[in-house]
């Protein structure tokens, strides 16, 4: 917790360069807290400490090369490290194993939609890369999830706030679409309820 605290603090205060290495670290199997760095620095920039558009842009292109080094992790090596007799064998051999069907049926869906599921957020791409995926596919769909993840994760915490990201978290890709349309909504009625007073003051003035 208090490791955590530390990290996010630093996202906080460093800025693009912490949510760079967070976003990365964890998109290359480090348990790291690189989808809580990406909500803080949304919030940050709904406050003006930030802009939204580099933090997306940061978030989705580090989430995009860390993948990529975790697959390649996972493609030359890191296979037979998971699978090397010790402490937890079983789980890790019924892990892979698991993994393997997963990609073997749904390569493509399991690396898009993996960004927004927090276990596998961090193992896909190892995943992918021990089960032979092709890198030509895997890069596709993993620029493609890096992508809408932190547009739709980066915009709900910038316009509904660290309780309406942290509810997206929860309710997973459908339930934070529904969130994200609504919190666009209301901002979107609210200013031109605004704008509508702002021209009737004007006229009666």
């Amino acid at each position: 917790m208090l490791v955590t605290g530390a990290l996010i603090n630093a996202a906080r205060h460093v800025g693009y360069p912490a949510l760079a290495a967070l976003v990365g670290s964890e998109a290359m199997g480090i348990p790291l807290p690189g989808e809580t760095a990406l909500i803080t620095a949304a919030v940050l920039a709904s406050n003006h400490a930030l802009a939204i558009g580099p933090v997306i842009l940061v978030a989705a292109a580090a989430a995009i090369v860390g993948d990529n080094v975790g697959y390649l992790i996972g493609r030359f090596g890191g296979r037979r490290l998971l699978e090397r007799p010790g402490r937890g064998y079983a789980h890790r051999v019924a892990a892979l194993e698991r993994g393997d069907r997963l990609f073997a049926r749904h390569g493509g869906k399991a690396v898009f939609f993996g960004r927004w599921i927090p276990g596998l957020r961090v193992w896909a791409a190892w995943l992918a890369g021990g089960a032979q995926m092709s890198w030509p596919r895997f890069v596709f769909f993993n620029a493609a999830g890096g992508i809408c993840w932190a547009t739709s994760v980066g915009l709900l915490a910038f316009v509904g706030g660290r309780a309406a990201a942290d509810a997206f978290a929860k309710l997973g890709l459908v339930g934070g679409v529904v969130i994200l349309a609504g919190g666009l909504g209301a901002y979107g009625y609210a200013r031109a309820r605004r704008r509508r007073k702002l021209v009737a003051s004007g006229d009666g003035g």
